[in-house]
This record gives C-alpha cells, structure tokens and sequence, in this order.
C-alpha cells in the first residue's frame, strides 16, 4: 500500500487560495513572505483578495498554484511514497519531493511562465477539450489535419485536450465530431501549451533549468512527457525541459502509479480536477483533495 501525493496545474486558481495556512502556520507566512521576495511582487495579495482577473494573469497563476500547493505539502508535513503533478504541478512535486529547493523551483515557475507568456504572444494558439473519443481516433484525426496539432493532455480513459495553431486545432474539432466525439470544445486558455509550438518557450526555459541544481528525490516522481517513474536527477531534470513541448501523460501516470502498487492518491492545491480525473482512471483506489489543513 503506497500513497502517491499529486499537484494541479494551471487553471485550478481560486482567489482566497492560501490565506488560512498563511494565517495559521508560522512556517508558511515566512515561506508566503519569501515568495514575495523573490518574485519582486506580492503575489500573496493576488491570492487572498485579487480579483479573478488579476489572479488569471499567466505570471501570477503558475506561481500562485505552485505556491498554495507546496506550502501546503509543508504545513501538513506529508511523507509521500511517490509523487507527480499535472504539468506545472511537476515543479510541486519535484519541490515537495526534494529534488529542488523551494527557491529554485518558484524561479523556475515564474520563469516558464513569463516564457510561456510571451512565447503566447508570438506564436498564436489555442486549446480544446475532446470528450468521448478513444486516444488513438484522436491522434489519427489530429494527423490529417494540415497546420499543427497534436494531443497535449491525456486527462483520463475518453478526456483527451488538443493543442496547436487556431486554424489547425478548429479544423480537428469538426473532425473529430464528425469521428463521433460528444464534445470538442475549445478552451479559454491563451496559447497552445504541450504543443511544438512552445519551442521557444522551451529553448528559454531550458537554459534556466540547466542552471539549477537538482537533487535526488526522497521518492519515485511520475514525469509527464513518459509516465515513468525517476529518481536520477539529471534524466528528471531532462525530462522537464522536454515537458513544455510534450504531452502530458496523466492516464499513463496514473495506471502506472497503480500497477507500482499506489492505492492512496491525495491531490494538494486549489481545486479537485486531479482527484476527479484519478477517480476516472480507477474506482479501486481510494481519492482526497486538500485545499486547506
């Protein structure tokens, strides 16, 4: 009996994200405050009472979710047995696994996601969710389309997300309702993350990650671009530089971390999706989200 601890990515933000451990655990209001340090900025104003808009901004987002979720894995001191996060939510579990320190992983963070930003800006893109489908059907419709688009996050068993240029992804939206999908629904996200079109993105970000200094993790983490679990510092720090143009494997992830003999999964951050997805994959095991303590 293993129990795996894993971290949200982007869009699971909620505005009040955070406040109670800042306001109840000595060791997270200095971890909060440092964070702030760092990033030159209050990012813990936008959590606690910015506006939605505020907080959906990709500069504040990646760092907030990544914040609430390893302060969070600290206040409750957790001693996972294995961990992996759902894009972003690689770097909290990295962190929160010991393979970087909090320092470089919130750099890394507010890093990619200036990266991704203004690799958003010059390479137009988009995203949609794909409802109903069996991966492979995807893929194939995916292929015949002219122009980029690719899978970009295998969420669960029939929950595919499309990434790539505008044209290409609305084109494989009424394709893949012609192949029978329930629902091909373009997302409100502003770019085409886990797609090639994030090369530049990548080609940033990798130069940041080659400088930081990983550590061998105190667990197996489950890495998105292959679903396998690493405890070799530098292939973890090769398969992060790889994530940003690569799929996420989250199905994989999960039946891997089950066949390995997880039956425990606790999702920490804002939101459940993680556990809900989890839920999908295997009603065998048991689920918890933690938003709070």
């Amino acid at each position: 009996m293993k129990h795996a601890y894993v971290f949200p990515g982007q869009g699971s933000q909620a505005v009040g994200m955070g406040k109670d451990i800042y306001d109840n655990v000595p060791v997270a209001k200095e971890l909060f405050e440092k964070a702030n340090d760092i990033l030159g900025f209050r990012i813990t104003d936008i959590m606690f009472e910015g506006t939605p808009e505020e907080l959906k901004q990709t500069k504040v987002t990646q760092p907030a979710v990544f914040l609430h979720s390893v302060i969070l894995a600290k206040a409750l001191d957790v001693k996972p047995d294995a961990v992996a996060g759902h894009s972003l939510g690689e770097f909290s579990a990295l962190v929160v696994a010991g393979a970087l320190s909090f320092e470089d992983g919130l750099k890394l963070v507010s890093k990619r996601a200036m990266a991704m930003q203004k690799c958003c800006e010059e390479q137009p893109g988009g995203m949609a969710a794909v409802l109903g489908l069996d991966d492979k059907t995807v893929e194939e419709v995916c292929a015949s389309v002219e122009g980029v688009v690719v899978g970009a996050n295998y969420n669960c068993p029939g929950q595919l997300v499309i990434s790539g240029a505008d044209a290409a992804v609305d084109e494989a939206c009424e394709k893949l309702k012609a192949a029978g999908a329930r629902r091909a629904l373009r997302l409100p996200v502003g770019g085409a993350f886990h797609s090639p079109l994030m090369e530049p993105a990548r080609k940033e970000l990798e130069e940041a990650i080659a400088e930081a200094q990983f550590m061998t993790p105190t667990c197996p983490v489950y890495q998105n671009v292959d679903a396998m679990p690493y405890t070799d510092a530098e292939t973890i720090k090769k398969n992060l530089i790889a994530q940003l143009t690569a799929p996420v494997r989250w199905t994989q992830i999960v039946e891997k971390m089950i066949a390995d003999g997880v039956t425990e999964f606790s999702e920490l951050g804002p939101g459940n999706v993680l556990q809900g997805l989890v839920s999908k994959v295997s009603r065998e095991v048991k689920t918890e989200s933690k938003s709070t303590l």
